[in-house]
């Protein structure tokens, strides 16, 4: 079957993110489980995708940020060990289950699937060596996908808006941390929580940053409106290219109601072995808790709302994915053709009126951890959109759009629940704001007085101004933490809101003794400050020195907090 004329372009865009989780004092700490899980269940099964469509001349890839935080745990040699043990203790229990499941044979069949799937990702991620940054840094250099980044710790850039200084701490740690791992700098930024404000502009231009992605109320709320909607990137008067959301790719995807994931054949997310199984059984994988825990191995499928679970067949669930990725592209075509009728180009056309684009942004962990089928579905979209000439391309494909771009003012905007920062302002994590803006204020007067006692302070072989240096860049990496949007988010979703709350605090607390310390208002402790460095080790490049500008000692750094 020959391919049909290209209609327009789907730009499929993965966000993958997670918080940074690392525990060296803990053999077993379940919150590291997040990456162990994302990294079995996402990025390697995204790999074979690839590896796939190499192999069968596919067409087309895609775009994918990769968060700071997430590249400091993928390249971080104790973690990746932690991954193969988990990975070594995962595939054991699938084998323990295929036995326990003897008599029950449609049971022992998803035992049997999940133990031969684990081995595959294991010989992966052998084969890999555990780089995983390694392997997406290849398929960047083969052309297969276009790789952005983000902001340093997933702080919400439009909460630090009146602080010129904390944004580019953000945007360019992130970049220099890109560089680092993937050998160039990024073109593309992914805004935290697609958080969108006028101010972030400045600090992603200064960085060297061409172009984002908005929520769709950003573009189409954008002044002067734009013509063509979310099918066209605009250009905002600063030079950023904004690329907007489709709406409904998202809501064919993520909505409960009519999302592909809650199809009853697909693998139910919610329902683990350890829900069912007896607890001596359970208790080696509960990570030391005393209580049940998701081990990671689910028998059932999704089934319906209520009742009853059944076992997961493999073939339905396949046969679901291939439906729902011709319903997906059948959709967008559906959608570019009734754009057509209303006399809107959608053929190929010159760079002032392109092709158009749909752009469908989604968190990467979706494909395969919370919807295990996810990556399958990502290959049947391509192999189908080729034979539909729907072409799959890559954000980075389109720079010469800028040129010929709607020129508009965006919208604030972010893809959080009512569109703006409700979430990360609610009033369960209220009490955060104070504390942060605390530091905030310290922070850019400890900055402004480092810089005036200029490298003569800090000169080799003076270990007091050596010690001092050293708590500022840890005292950096606690407020960038400590500035995640994760921990607001996690406790407004009530989702491992202990630990949330936990980790804040911490990062509070280390703030304010490495500030004690370097100020002289306590003594130094050698141990205390080396295990701190030792814990949150991520950013080894981290420059605070060039965070305030010179034209801004203490620039925007808001008022102090009420007593």
């Amino acid at each position: 079957m020959g391919a049909s004329p290209v209609t327009g372009s789907l730009a499929l865009v993965l966000h993958a993110h997670l918080p940074f989780v690392r525990h060296p004092a803990h053999d077993d700490f379940l919150e590291e489980r997040w990456l162990f899980e994302v990294v079995v269940g996402c990025h390697v099964p995204l790999l074979w995708v690839l590896e796939g469509w190499e192999r069968d001349g596919v067409p087309g890839g895609w775009t994918m940020s990769i968060s700071p935080t997430l590249a400091a745990m993928l390249s971080d040699p104790l973690l990746r060990s932690r991954v193969g043990r988990h990975l070594e203790r995962w595939e054991r229990l699938a084998r323990d289950e295929e036995e326990r499941q003897t008599l029950r044979p449609a049971w022992q069949r998803v035992a049997s699937f999940h133990r031969q799937r684990l081995a595959r990702v294991r010989q992966t991620w052998e084969a890999l060596g555990g780089d995983l940054l390694g392997a997406w840094r290849a398929w960047e250099r083969a052309g297969r996908i276009h790789l952005m980044t983000c902001g340093a710790t997933h702080a919400l850039l439009s909460l630090l808006s009146e602080l010129p200084w904390a944004m580019r701490a953000q945007v360019d740690t992130a970049v220099r941390e890109h560089r680092r791992h993937f050998g160039c700098p990024p073109r593309g930024f992914w805004l935290p929580e697609c958080a969108y404000a006028p101010a972030v502009e400045p600090a992603l231009r200064g960085a060297g940053i061409e172009w984002t992605v908005l929520e769709t109320h950003g573009l189409l709320g954008a002044r002067p409106a734009p013509a063509r909607g979310v099918l066209a990137p605009i250009r905002t008067p600063g030079g950023l290219t904004c690329f907007g959301r489709d709406p409904t790719s998202a809501r064919q995807v993520w909505s409960r109601d009519v999302g592909y994931p809650g199809d009853p054949r697909y693998r139910e997310f919610h329902r683990d072995v350890a829900d069912d199984a007896e607890w001596s059984y359970v208790e080696p994988h509960a990570a030391g808790t005393g209580h049940r825990v998701p081990t990671g191995l689910k028998m059932h499928r999704v089934t319906g709302a209520s009742g009853e679970k059944e076992p997961y067949d493999p073939d339905a669930a396949l046969a679901a994915v291939g439906e729902h990725a011709r319903h997906f592209v059948e959709a967008r075509l559906r959608w570019l053709a009734g754009r057509a009728d209303r006399g809107e180009p959608v053929g190929h056309g010159m760079p002032t009126s392109p092709a158009p684009l749909i752009v469908a942004p989604y968190d990467a962990e979706l494909f395969g951890h919370w919807w295990m089928e996810g990556p399958a579905f990502i290959d049947a979209v391509a192999r189908e959109a080729r034979l539909r000439g729907l072409g799959l391309v890559s954000l980075a494909d389109h720079p010469a759009w800028s040129r010929g771009a709607h020129v508009a003012r965006p919208a604030a905007s972010s893809w959080g629940e009512g569109g703006h920062l409700g979430v990360w302002l609610d009033a369960s994590n209220a009490w955060m704001q104070r504390p942060l803006r605390s530091m905030n204020l310290r922070l850019a007067r400890w900055l402004d007085a480092a810089r005036q006692s200029g490298p003569a302070g800090r000169r080799a072989g003076d270990a007091a101004a050596m010690t001092r240096d050293r708590c500022l860049r840890q005292a950096a990496r606690e407020w960038m933490l400590a500035w995640a949007s994760d921990w607001p988010f996690l406790i407004r979703m009530n989702t491992a809101r202990a630990y949330a709350e936990s980790r804040f605090r911490s990062h509070v607390g280390r703030f304010d003794r490495l500030e004690a310390m370097a100020h002289g208002r306590e003594g130094i402790d050698p141990s205390w400050l080396g295990m701190v460095e030792a814990e949150d080790n991520l950013f080894p490049e981290i420059d605070p020195a060039s965070w305030l500008g010179r034209d801004e000692p203490e620039q925007g750094v808001g008022r102090p907090p009420h007593d």
